[in-house]
């Protein structure tokens, strides 16, 4: 048996009301983080509880989410005009920059290098990517070495 509808309207209890709040936060955030992975979507949720404390929820950086927004919005106001053409293709430049400078960041701590910034987790989780990679260059090179060695005993027999 399901359950009833309920009217939605403001609870007077303040204890039932804060505990209906936080239930139904957290299945705000859960949808908002199912919609973002399933979807492959950009998604940015902001919340503000009755006494004023803030609960938000950025698929990717909440800054870039609400940057994004406002200048989609802008967008909107402007009109399809030229002007517009060229925000856009600004933005997506600074995006590929910033993409290009994460990616170097990346770049540099695989190599060993700017490693002072990462915190213990980080360190960890590094440590496990490199061992990954190192793991699947040494089967690369016993897999060729084999094939080598196949080839020149067959050459061999010729």
């Amino acid at each position: 048996m399901g359950r009833g509808k309920i009217v939605i309207r403001r609870i007077d209890n303040s204890t039932s009301r804060q505990v209906t709040f936080s239930k139904r936060r957290n299945g705000l955030l859960k949808k908002a983080k199912e919609l973002s992975i399933l979807c492959d979507a950009e998604v940015g949720l902001v919340v503000f509880s009755s006494t004023g404390r803030l609960y938000e929820f950025a698929s990717t950086n909440m800054k870039a989410v609400i940057d994004r927004y406002t200048n989609a919005t802008e967008e909107l106001l402007d009109g399809n005009n030229a002007t517009s053409e060229i925000k856009i293709w600004q933005r997506e430049a600074a995006s590929l920059r910033q993409q290009l400078h994460n990616l170097q960041e990346s770049h540099k701590q695989l190599m060993g290098e700017e490693l002072s910034c990462l915190g213990v987790r980080d360190l960890q989780g590094l440590e496990n990517r490199l061992e990954i990679s190192l793991r699947s260059i040494r089967m690369r090179k016993v897999i060729f070495i084999a094939l080598f060695s196949i080839c020149v005993f067959a050459f061999d027999l010729l």
